[in-house]
């Protein structure tokens, strides 16, 4: 049986290129991916604190289309920042036995529910809504409404499975889709860089020898970089001031404060700037932890995938949500309280000195981020057509 697909997303992101290009490799699914926009340096760089374009190619191996966005204020960050109707009379006139759309994120997305829900075409949802954050009883009411208006639902991870049942959505029509980034080309081009450690350590003025803990994100508030230099401050005091590094890589507004930090208290840290994609691996291979202190904002955290990818562990918060599917205390990083800074300083001076034991924890946190792959993904959606499109018939 062959299916006819419509992908509706925000616009080209680097995490869900991959599958689009492997979904159009399989001869029975004719997949068709809708942007709402194509971001201009600046609209690409919103959060970011600097104006950029993605340096890999976004475009190629899959049929796309970008839709008209009549937004006055087109963005991919804010919700009317993509306003697309035009994918009504796509969705009515194409003969699409299935849509994809990336959660309700955008006015855009819900545009293509409704349109899906009027033409009688199944609609598939891929979001990143976890079990973990609390909602308001107003929230709950939208949320059970909305929910009962799709056919089948792509889980990213166990939280994301939780939220779907807690809404009382039958297992049935959940499909395991994890969230995952190309874990054969960031592990193959971490080995190539292997041999380069030393150089780009020396680079970023990491000493020989010192334990390297890695913060790659945006500086902005729901990351909580602040948190971070705080309990590495905190660390620092435990452990005597040697043996430990921290290597920021990143930007945005809160950038300049965590520079005055780390200059008044004279820590040592290293703050990188943005690293584009074809940059962003030797930040792994200099390092040896990530960490990732964010609240209830970062529901999912694919840093930690590419991190684990590269053969690091990782020290994250229990509000990101992929702590209960990647991280397995002393084996593949480790749980802190959320802004628990005293929590997260005797983490990192635990493991002052210990570059070893990081080492064997990054092996285990590569072998299981190996389940975490575009192929799931692409096993996920092709089981939800087979679902739906069985149902319709």
């Amino acid at each position: 049986m062959s299916y006819k697909v419509g992908f509706l997303t925000t616009h080209p992101i680097q995490y869900q290129v991959p599958v689009f290009q492997e979904l159009s490799k399989i001869p029975e699914i004719d997949l068709t991916v809708f942007y709402c926009m194509i971001p201009d340096e600046q609209q690409q760089g919103d959060g970011f604190g600097v104006k950029f374009t993605w340096d890999v190619p976004l475009l190629e191996g899959y049929t796309y289309e970008v839709l008209e966005n009549v937004a006055k204020e087109p963005s991919v960050t804010k919700f009317t920042g993509c306003d697309t109707p035009g994918i009504w009379g796509i969705v009515r006139d194409r003969g699409f036995d299935a849509c994809i759309v990336n959660g309700w994120v955008v006015k855009s997305c819900i545009q293509l529910l409704m349109a899906c829900r009027r033409y009688g075409v199944p609609c598939i949802v891929r979001g990143e809504s976890n079990a973990m954050r609390p909602r308001s009883w107003q929230i709950k009411i939208i949320h059970r409404v909305l929910l009962k208006q799709y056919s089948a639902f792509l889980a990213i991870g166990k939280s994301n499975m939780d939220f779907y049942l807690n809404y009382g959505i039958p297992q049935e029509k959940i499909f395991g889709a994890p969230y995952g980034v190309d874990n054969e080309k960031l592990g193959s081009q971490a080995d190539a860089l292997a041999s380069e450690r030393d150089r780009l350590r020396a680079a970023w003025k990491i000493p020989i020898g010192a334990t390297t803990f890695l913060y790659c994100a945006k500086f902005i508030g729901k990351k909580r970089p602040l948190d971070l230099m705080e309990a590495f401050s905190l660390a620092l005091q435990r452990t005597g001031g040697e043996g430990i590094h921290l290597l920021m890589v990143g930007d945005g507004e809160l950038r300049h404060e965590c520079e005055r930090i780390a200059d008044e208290r004279k820590l040592p840290v290293t703050f990188a700037g943005f690293l584009n994609q074809s940059e962003i691996v030797s930040a792994y291979v200099a390092s040896d932890c990530l960490i990732l202190p964010s609240d209830y904002g970062e529901t999912w955290g694919l840093v930690v995938n590419e991190a684990m990818a590269c053969g690091l562990p990782a020290i994250v918060s229990d509000r990101v949500g992929c702590h209960p599917d990647l991280i397995r205390p002393g084996q593949t990083g480790e749980i802190f309280p959320f802004g628990d800074i005293k929590a997260l300083a005797g983490l990192i001076a635990s493991y002052d000195s210990k570059t070893n034991r990081l080492a064997d924890m990054g092996r285990k946190a590569q072998e299981l981020i190996r389940r975490y792959s575009v192929s799931e993904v692409v096993l996920g959606c092709t089981e939800a057509l087979r679902y739906i499109c069985g149902h319709k018939n």
